[in-house]
């Protein structure tokens, strides 16, 4: 594995897996038009995949350590039942990582093969634009909730959402976005629970996977150095995106959406000539 193509790699997964714009479906593309040596059909690409999913849980976790320990204090305290705020959202944030898990068990290998595929992931990254552009007129048709407000099923729904990121193109951030949005939260209480939403699966899908570490045959420092790099380039996001969606409440998802849809659309433009 080249260093310098690894460690450019752990900063486009760190910075596209929180913006709303499909880090698997960069991590497809931009290793193909820049012809990288990195290989996903290789055995040390999946180790090299935990360690820079792990370093993004790790974002994730530090950044919003404080409301999880919040959470976790309140869901103690109340002894499972959802009877104060913290408990409540505790509750509606493992209804939601469950249907997620389980679609991602019983479809990642169906959908393994559409990894190799750009065209597939050009057609994915232009829906997941119209999907965002979509969101933003969801905006103003939907009354602004705050996350203590949404329902069990509402949730679930979103949770749910997070299945379309199995399809490289579509992003996890930005289909429970949309969905919080659809559910009435405005953009700071769906990116919060978003982005809250995200960080034990992503923790999951890194940990269920370390022990495939033990054979990987990359450089053990180039592994840890592409670890924190995508932490602090996830970190970094995660900051950005919420100062973002706080102040721009107003067409906040169009930048992504219309992103994608240059990136998709112009993609395939170029492969049809």
């Amino acid at each position: 594995m080249n260093p310098i193509e690894a460690l450019l790699f752990a900063v486009i997964q760190g910075v596209s897996e929180l913006f709303p714009i499909s880090s698997l479906g960069h991590g497809v593309l931009i290793p193909d038009w820049l012809h990288w040596s990195i290989n996903r059909t290789s055995p040390d690409f999946l180790p090299f995949m935990v360690v820079l999913h792990l370093g993004t849980a790790a974002a994730l976790l530090l950044y919003f350590r404080r409301d999880w320990l919040r959470l976790i204090g309140g869901f103690l305290k109340a002894r499972g039942k959802a009877d104060n705020p913290e408990a409540r959202l505790m509750w509606l944030l493992i209804a939601g990582t469950i249907p997620a898990g389980l679609l991602g068990l019983l479809l990642e290998k169906q959908l393994r093969a559409l990894f190799a595929s750009a065209t597939a992931v050009l057609i994915f990254l232009s829906l997941n634009g119209l999907l965002l552009l979509w969101g933003d007129r969801l905006k103003g048709k939907q009354s602004h909730l705050d996350l203590d407000k949404l329902s069990l099923s509402g949730a679930i729904k979103i949770g749910a959402g997070q299945a379309l990121a199995l399809l490289p193109g579509f992003s996890r951030s930005g289909a429970t976005l949309v969905a919080g949005l659809a559910h009435g939260l405005d953009y700071a209480s769906s990116a919060r629970f978003s982005f809250l939403l995200a960080t034990p699966i992503i923790a999951a899908a890194g940990v269920l996977e370390v022990p495939k570490l033990a054979h990987s045959q990359a450089s053990a420092g180039l592994l840890l150095a592409c670890g924190l790099l995508s932490g602090a380039c996830a970190y970094a996001s995660t900051a950005f995106l919420m100062r973002y969606f706080k102040k721009s409440e107003i067409e906040s998802l169009w930048p992504f959406g219309y992103y994608c849809l240059l990136v998709g659309l112009g993609g395939l433009l170029i492969k049809l000539i």
